[in-house]
């Protein structure tokens, strides 16, 4: 269950706040501005108990404002489940910020259990909030909307310098190909090279480390080469296409 911080703090927590360790400049003014997001904690507080029959009962788990400052920890800093739970247990200032001070951390399993019951509303408050101040401050208008991309898993190769090469080849040689069948005329000069481009690719992407010393670079230009003639190629047949288009209109 989700729980609320003891309004007591122990010896240990007295020690703690003794020796005044600095928190960074930029998690001090999270950190204030977290202290005045009471609604926000609140209603993570209700996401934490959301569905349970009885919120009260069963273990302790992390209190909502502990939730939400590792989140928001996780978040600035871009870290995994594990390396949140490592720095926060092994720093007093990360452990001031997350208000986990003297008590233990709990294991990274547990952090991603929180926040994945926090509702993409209340993470849409959070976000409000955090442009509002923004806006008060003059840090930003809040006229334009960043917007990031997801990475998922993939068949796509992964991007080498040579197998990018011999996709713009096999790529380019693809199109040409279906334009010569599409087209009346057909697309004249034009050379298939997709083979000897994957060999060149082939042989690149194999060599040993002491091949590489010696025959890289030449390899390299020869895979170069070829798709500069495929390049040059296409222009060329474009350019004939735009002049034969001319002519019949």
């Amino acid at each position: 269950m989700s729980r609320i911080l003891p309004p007591q703090i122990s010896f240990a927590d007295l020690e703690l706040y003794r020796l005044g360790i600095p928190l960074d400049p930029t998690l001090q003014a999270v950190a204030n501005f977290l202290d005045e997001q009471q609604s926000v904690v609140e209603q993570v507080r209700k996401d934490l108990e959301r569905g349970l029959k009885n919120p009260r009962a069963g273990r302790d788990g992390m209190a909502p404002s502990q939730v939400l400052r590792s989140l928001v920890l996780m978040r600035i800093k871009n870290w995994d489940y594990r390396e949140l739970r490592e720095r926060i247990d092994d720093g007093l200032s990360l452990r001031s910020f997350t208000q986990f001070d003297s008590r233990p951390v709990p294991k990274h399993d547990a952090f991603n259990r929180a926040f994945c019951r926090i509702t993409p509303q209340t993470l849409q408050e959070i976000n409000q909030k955090v442009i509002q101040a923004a806006v008060e401050l003059d840090l930003e208008d809040g006229k334009t909307l960043r917007v990031d991309t997801t990475v998922v898993e993939t068949n796509v190769h992964y991007p080498t310098d040579a197998s990018l090469l011999w996709d713009c080849v096999r790529t380019i040689t693809r199109l040409i190909e279906d334009l010569h069948e599409m087209l009346p005329q057909g697309v004249k000069g034009f050379t298939n090279r997709t083979r000897s481009a994957r060999r060149r690719m082939q042989e690149i992407e194999r060599m040993t480390p002491q091949e590489r010393v010696h025959q890289q670079v030449p390899k390299y230009r020869e895979l170069l080469s070829i798709t500069q003639q495929v390049v040059q190629k296409a222009s060329g047949a474009e350019e004939e296409i735009q002049k034969g288009g001319q002519s019949h209109g």
